[in-house]
Parts: structure tokens; C-alpha cells; sequence
């Protein structure tokens, strides 16, 4: 049984909790915090042993937080981002932007939108470092697993800080060399390359096949990029972001933009973290440099 007694948290043990919260799984506590996990494990023992009190619910599923727990996590949260802002004030008293910020984005938006506007910030920021990921998978924000995400969404979730930065249309796109001979077929006639089963929610997914039931893509790729690079490759036609066509002058527009084929373009940060100049001066550019046609 757990004996309650009046201990005083420290921040160490609120990193570990933290850790735990973020990670679910002893072995991901533990990497987060560059330990083992019979070190994690012993530390929540303690922790919950001290405070008289189960902060966590096992399964096999991993280690559950309790409401209690959640609640702690958000202090710990705003206890960390002040620690962080504190040390980066104390390393750069000249107050230049540095450190690392984790951008989450899909392989479209990155090569279309981001990567284009990173020169100057870049140069204006010598010692600043950006980590891109592209997946068509959400990384958490919550969890940290990234600072700042780009997101095709028609809602921010509610506990993230988000801007909506326009609307992303689509259009029907095949190659330059290919286009005349294209033009000439309806286009359900045409050769079609699409996103495969691991994206059946996309808005290009959801659009031809209410549009055109009857049509079987020939060609499956698991993303946007992939659609766009067997359609220069001469594969056949697909449908692209509209704002696409802006840098790869291989491709050439066979629609106009299609009507019920749109999504909303978000920036999104976690609020504990949004201030952090580095991540601030980050989401700042892109608000201001993104355009969507």
C-alpha cells in the first residue's frame, strides 16, 4: 500500500514524470532523458511512493497518466519553457537567435512552401538550426516530438496555438512533354497517379473518387511528392497542390482549380513553447512568408 507524506517535488522529479507523460513507454522516458529505463521506473516508484498516490496506470499498452498527473504535466510544461527561455537568455546575452527548432510538415508543403522561404532566415540568423521532417503522420507537439508543424487542416486542435495561413486548392496536373496528347482525353481517360491506402482521407483521394468512381489509378505512391514525381516521370496524370506548379516547371495544369478539393494550411505551436524567441522568431517567418495562390 502506498503511505502518504508531505514531500516536496523537485524538478528533477518533474522531468521524469514529464519524460513518462511524453514518451508512454518506460524505454521512450528513458531516451528522452538519455537514461535507462530501470532508472525511470525506480523514479516513478519513489515519486508516487512519496506523494502517497498512483500518478500512472500500467498496461501493456504502456504507462497511462492519470488526471492528476495531466495537471502536474502542464506546471512541469510551463516550468520547463521558462527554464529554457532562462538558459537561452543566460548562453546569448547578446540576445542573437540560436538553438534548434523542429519543423513537422508533409513532403508537399516542405518542398513547396518551406524549403523556398529558408534562405533568408537563414541568413539572418547564423545560428539558428532547423530540423525539417516531412510525414504524413501529425508529430505531437504536446509530446515535443517537434516545435512548430505545418499542417493541411480544417480545424487547429484546441490545445495547440495555431494561424491559419490560407487555403490549398488542387488542380489536375500531367507533364509539359505529355500535356497536348493529355488535352485531348477526358479525364477519366487518362492514366492516373495517386496517393496509395496509407493516405485514404486526403482531400485528392476523397475528390476522384466522387468524381470519377469508376477510375483506377494505375500508378500508387505514398505521398504527394511521389504523386508529383511519376507524373513528371511521364506516368500519367494526378492532382497536385495548386501552389506546387510555382516550383516544378515540368508540370502543367489540365483542370482548373477543383471545386470541393480544398483543405486549410496551418501553423501550429504549443503554447508553453510559442515564446521561446527561437521557436517565435521561426513561426513569425513563415507567417509572414507564406503565400498560397
Amino acid at each position: 500500500m502506498i503511505v502518504k507524506t508531505q514531500y516536496a517535488l523537485t524538478a528533477a522529479d518533474l522531468e521524469v514524470l514529464l519524460a513518462l507523460v511524453r514518451g508512454g513507454t518506460l524505454a521512450e522516458a528513458a531516451a528522452r532523458l538519455g537514461a535507462d529505463a530501470s532508472t525511470v521506473f525506480r523514479s516513478v516508484q519513489r515519486i508516487e511512493k512519496h506523494l502517497g498516490q498512483r500518478l500512472f496506470e500500467r498496461s501493456r499498452h504502456g504507462y497511462l497518466p492519470s488526471e492528476a498527473m495531466l495537471e502536474m504535466a502542464r506546471h512541469a510544461e510551463r516550468i520547463e519553457a521558462e527554464l529554457e527561455a532562462a538558459r537561452a537568455t543566460a548562453l546569448r546575452p547578446n540576445e542573437e537567435v540560436a538553438g534548434r527548432v523542429r519543423l513537422t510538415t508533409t513532403d508537399s508543403v516542405l518542398r513547396g512552401l518551406v524549403l523556398p522561404c529558408l534562405a533568408p532566415l537563414a541568413a539572418q540568423h547564423p545560428l539558428l538550426q532547423l530540423e525539417l521532417r516531412s510525414s504524413n503522420e501529425l508529430a505531437s507537439l504536446t509530446k515535443r516530438d517537434a516545435d512548430i508543424a505545418l499542417r493541411a487542416t480544417h480545424k487547429a486542435p484546441a490545445h495547440l496555438i495555431g494561424r491559419q495561413l490560407g487555403t490549398i486548392h488542387f488542380v489536375v496536373c500531367t507533364s509539359k512533354a505529355l500535356a497536348p496528347a493529355r488535352r485531348r482525353k477526358a479525364l477519366d481517360q487518362l492514366d492516373w497517379v495517386a496517393p496509395d491506402e496509407s493516405m485514404p482521407e486526403h482531400p485528392s483521394v476523397r475528390w476522384r473518387r466522387k468524381a470519377f468512381p469508376r477510375v483506377t489509378p494505375r500508378h500508387l505512391v505514398d505521398g504527394i511528392v511521389g504523386v508529383i514525381d511519376a507524373i513528371k516521370a511521364g506516368l500519367g496524370a494526378g492532382v497536385v497542390p495548386l501552389f506546387m506548379l510555382d516550383c516544378e516547371p515540368q508540370l502543367v495544369s489540365l483542370s482548373d482549380p477543383l471545386e470541393g478539393c480544398e483543405s486549410e494550411l496551418w501553423l501550429l505551436a504549443h503554447p508553453e513553447s510559442r515564446h521561446l524567441r527561437r521557436i517565435a522568431t521561426v513561426y513569425q517567418h513563415f507567417a509572414q512568408n507564406i503565400r498560397l495562390p
